[in-house]
């Protein structure tokens, strides 16, 4: 299987247009025609990540958190970015990282993840994104039904889980040709399918016949953005909830302001860093606010509002790996658990920097 069927899928889950400006997802090392011959899932992409990819002879490394955020100038392996670089490109490793883009969404997002792993109902993004277009476009009845599936075809109508939703109504155009009858279609899109849908109309129309409007909608899409809200099925005691935290995400402790209630019930969550996003869980109504990072005069901006939780980076994120794990096992049969050879690895390598006492 090519590296970029691998990638092209994943990007279909988790678009890379829609990581942060400062991250660096996507291809770091190799080509999207090399041949896999097996991948291991990290959230780090360390040395002995890779000697461990050496050693099971895979060819892939799938990460979370990219090797690379800046620009390296020098090759001179005085830094662990530099040699992991250098390592794998000596033993043509490739190394693909997937981190705010898989944050940033709902559908099989770490957020969602770490939702479930904690009970959470009712889920919702805490801080949507903005910028839905939608498209009007006038086309001849007789190549509306198959412009219509070439739109769906170029993402436009999906929005989250929902796919192929329209709207058409017939009208009667002042030109003569196709007897006056013309179809308005309707569709919502992500900006980042533009371009592609824009080629359909180009493609399917034409000169004369192309008339469209594009325009910017006030909806948030909900099922892009930062962090997830929910509510536990019952409101549990809040020193009960921070024990249970402390032991579904495996931390080596929880550092907590002083709670707000006596009871938990309604819970905000962002994997990583995530302090960013307090004044959206305070807005949310959450009881507690679930992240990591936070500094020692950071938690005083809880003011009484809100328990911020602080489990630790890695902690916050350390099932994404059974995450990637279960999405490209159930989508490519060669990597699913029970083929015979299976070529699909989780790393058994604990990349946490940090340790506790």
């Amino acid at each position: 299987m090519k590296l970029k069927k691998i990638t092209n899928y994943l990007e279909s889950i988790a678009p890379s247009s829609y990581q942060e400006g400062y991250d660096n997802s996507g291809l770091i090392v190799g080509h999207p025609e090399m041949k896999i011959t097996g991948a291991i899932i990290c959230l780090d992409s360390t040395e002995a990540v890779i000697d461990e990819a050496i050693s099971k002879n895979c060819n892939l490394v799938i990460a979370h958190h990219p090797i690379v955020f800046k620009g390296i100038k020098k090759f001179n392996g005085y830094s662990y970015v530099e040699r992991v670089i250098i390592k794998a490109i000596k033993n043509d490793i490739a190394i693909y990282a997937i981190h705010t883009n898989l944050d940033n969404v709902y559908y099989k997002g770490v957020n969602t993840k770490i939702a479930q792993m904690l009970g959470l109902k009712k889920t919702k993004i805490l801080a949507p994104k903005s910028g839905l277009l939608k498209l009007f476009a006038f086309v001849p009845t007789n190549k509306s039904e198959q412009i219509r599936k070439e739109l769906f075809k170029a993402s436009a109508g999906k929005i989250g889980v929902n796919q192929n939703m329209s709207y058409a109504s017939l009208g009667v155009g002042t030109k003569d040709e196709h007897g006056g009858g013309m179809v308005k279609l309707e569709v919502i899109f992500d900006p980042i399918y533009k371009s592609q849908i824009l080629v359909v109309l180009n493609e399917n129309l034409n000169q004369s016949e192309i008339v469209y409007d594009i325009i910017k909608l006030e909806n948030s899409n909900d099922h892009v953005g930062s962090g997830m809200i929910g509510e536990l099925p019952r409101a549990i005691d809040t020193l009960a909830f921070l024990s249970k935290l402390k032991t579904t995400m495996k931390a080596g402790c929880v550092k907590y302001t002083e709670p707000t209630t006596d009871k938990i019930k309604r819970v905000a969550v962002c994997g990583g860093s995530g302090g960013f996003l307090l004044r959206n869980a305070i807005a949310a109504g959450a009881d507690v606010f679930i992240t990591a990072d936070y500094k020692y005069h950071e938690f005083f901006d809880a003011d009484g509002r809100i328990m911020i939780a602080d489990i630790g980076h890695y902690e916050s994120e350390q099932f994404t790996i059974d995450l990637l794990f279960n999405i490209l096992s159930n989508k490519f049969s060669n990597f699913a658990p029970a083929s015979e050879g299976s070529r699909l690895f989780l790393t058994e390598i604990n990349t946490n920097p940090v340790n506790y006492l």
